[in-house]
């Protein structure tokens, strides 16, 4: 007896179910509403979170949603989709029943230029701390270094760890790093960085460690360094408290 209760408890259920299902569905209460008019954003999709990324490209990944149950709407796969779009670092969508969705983006932060090939001739793009290649958008200025010594067709994790150095250098600088307009990390075990100081740009070879004392000596230095080799283009600082002049320069290499 307990059984056959049991069955038809759960008959019932399965129905129940089945008809609440098909009553979301169905029923056009629950459609979610596309735009009014082409090239509008639907006033049932309330976006937030973005700055630098496209929204009308955004918005394009809910297109098979529009006008039908926001039941039917994958959540998961349309996260997915929204992951692909660049700039978009993460992305949380939420159903607002009956027939409204919220989608919230967190963008990704750029850290520095890097060079694109092109053809010939190449192109600056931007890229993050998962060493994402950014487009940068348009109309917008961003004070950030450029970053060389990192090749975009490399896979991702060996652009990660090269990124993940430059900002190392650039912690440990601190405010040291405010002259810095390049930072070299093709050689990890010797990071180099384009210093503006007194209206001369020189490149220096500061190794993998004690950046900033070694900037620091290079900093107290420059007066004398100046003086005695004007033209000097690249010091070598990778011999704690000393520094090296690479290359030919009048008056000897040593300082």
């Amino acid at each position: 007896m307990l059984g056959i209760v049991g069955t038809g408890l759960l008959a019932g259920a399965i129905y129940g179910a089945q008809r609440m299902e098909r009553f979301l569905i169905g029923d056009p209460r629950f459609a979610l509403a596309g735009p009014a008019e082409y090239g509008q954003e639907s006033a049932n999709v309330h976006l937030s979170g973005v700055k630098w990324a496209s929204r009308a490209e955004i918005l394009r990944v809910f297109q098979p949603d529009y006008n039908r149950s926001l039941y039917l709407l994958p959540l998961a796969e349309r996260r997915r989709a929204l992951l692909r779009v660049n700039w978009v670092r993460d992305a949380t969508l939420t159903r607002i029943w009956p027939n409204e969705l919220a989608v919230s983006v967190v963008e990704r932060q750029p850290v520095a230029f890097v060079q694109i090939p092109f053809g010939a001739m190449s192109r600056y793009a931007l890229i993050d701390t998962d060493g994402v290649i950014l487009e940068p958008p348009a109309r917008t200025r961003f004070d950030l270094p450029v970053i060389s010594g990192v090749n975009p067709g490399a896979p991702i994790a060996d652009r990660v760890v090269r990124v993940h150095r430059m900002q190392r250098l650039t912690s440990e600088l601190g405010a040291l790093a405010s002259g810095v307009s390049e930072i070299d990390v093709g050689d990890l075990d010797n990071l180099k960085i384009r210093e503006r100081i007194q209206d001369q740009t020189v490149l220096l070879d500061l190794g993998d460690h004690n950046f900033a004392s070694r900037m620091h000596t290079f900093a107290d230095e420059f007066p004398n360094i100046r003086r005695r080799l004007p033209a000097v283009a690249e010091l070598d600082l990778r011999i704690d408290d000393q520094i090296i002049a690479v290359g030919p320069t009048p008056g000897g290499g040593r300082q």
